[in-house]
Parts: structure tokens; C-alpha cells; sequence
């Protein structure tokens, strides 16, 4: 009888004991759900920012290295000109044979 006692009062104290502790882990997930949860929703905002800016930068490139843009440049800016056919001169270096 004693022994039949003592293991139903063992199991509500047991039972007594870790209700709480289950309440408290479960309140410390949530916690660490909910920070993680900012931090991912912080993340897509930066990753979105991103994406944006790299698409602003690759339009750059492609409005930078046009070649209407560095003709003008070549020839406004440096004073260079498209060469004739007859500025042009070819060299032949012939290696010792």
C-alpha cells in the first residue's frame, strides 16, 4: 500500500515539477521564434535592397560602356577621330628565318 502511495505521490510531484518547466521552455522557443523571425524578415529587406541596387548598377554598366557614349567622349573630351582608310598603316614585323 505504502509503495502504491509513494509512486502516485512521486508521479505528481514529478508531474507538478515539470509542468512548469515545460511552460517555461515553451515561453523561451517563443521568444526565440519571434527574434529569429525579425531578424529573417530583416534579412529579405536587406536582400531585396540589394537585388534593387544590382539592377541599378548592371543598368549603369550597360548606359556607360555603350559605344555611342564612348565615341562621344573620344571625340568631344580626347579630340580623337575615327581613322580614314588611308590613315591607316600596317606593319609587318618578319622574324629572322
Amino acid at each position: 500500500m505504502k509503495r502504491k502511495f509513494f509512486k502516485s505521490y512521486f508521479f505528481a510531484c514529478l508531474a507538478t515539477f515539470l509542468i512548469p518547466v515545460l511552460l517555461v521552455f515553451q515561453a523561451f522557443q517563443s521568444y526565440r521564434y519571434k527574434k529569429l523571425s525579425a531578424e529573417i524578415k530583416t534579412l529579405e529587406k536587406k536582400q531585396v535592397e540589394l537585388v534593387e541596387q544590382n539592377r541599378k548598377l548592371i543598368s549603369d554598366i550597360s548606359v556607360l560602356s555603350s559605344s555611342e557614349r564612348i565615341e562621344k567622349i573620344a571625340e568631344e573630351e580626347l579630340g580623337m577621330r575615327k581613322a580614314n582608310t588611308e590613315d591607316i598603316v600596317r606593319v609587318e614585323i618578319k622574324g629572322e628565318n
